[in-house]
């Protein structure tokens, strides 16, 4: 019993998707690191110069009593907002672009064809020419897009 509990264990930490959780995760962690840096060592100083004080934390509002500390509310939301848009234009944008070059287009299927008789151009899916009225053979189905990857062909219909 177990040896059945370890296997099954081993078998869900060697599943690929806990793997590539735990990789995610570990870069998340230092890619997180670098975004903070960027945020407090470069645009903080930039934000300083343009404004006067890159620092809300001095925002206080007082209720009774108790302080409400809404500069630390709106620290976080600025640090949140830029790295936000680090990630958006860092990587995001740049990931999508680099995806839509690499991605394969699948051929689109001609939508005319050549009539063989006057040699003019017929929708695919025409019985007759529009312009001699010659029939026209049945149009042939596409391939599905798996075999034409694959090269394989259909099986014939019997």
């Amino acid at each position: 019993m177990l040896k059945e509990f370890f296997k099954g264990f081993r078998d869900f930490l060697l599943r690929g998707n806990v793997v590539d959780l735990a990789v995610a995760v570990i870069l998340g962690a230092a890619f997180n690191a670098i975004v903070s840096s960027l945020v407090k060592d470069v645009m903080n100083p930039l934000i300083a110069a343009t404004v006067g004080k890159p620092d809300f934390s001095s925002v206080v509002v007082h209720v009774h009593r108790g302080e409400i500390q809404i500069g630390n509310f709106f620290n976080a939301a600025v640090s949140f907002f830029i790295e936000a848009t680090v990630v958006y234009f860092g990587i995001v944008m740049p990931m999508h672009y680099f995806l839509q070059r690499v991605k394969k287009h699948p051929p689109v299927a001609p939508a005319t064809k050549i009539c063989p008789e006057c040699l003019s151009e017929i929708p695919v899916a025409a019985t007759r020419c529009a312009h001699c009225t010659q029939p026209q053979p049945p149009a042939q189905p596409a391939p599905e897009p798996a075999q034409a990857q694959e090269g394989t062909a259909a099986a014939p219909a019997s």
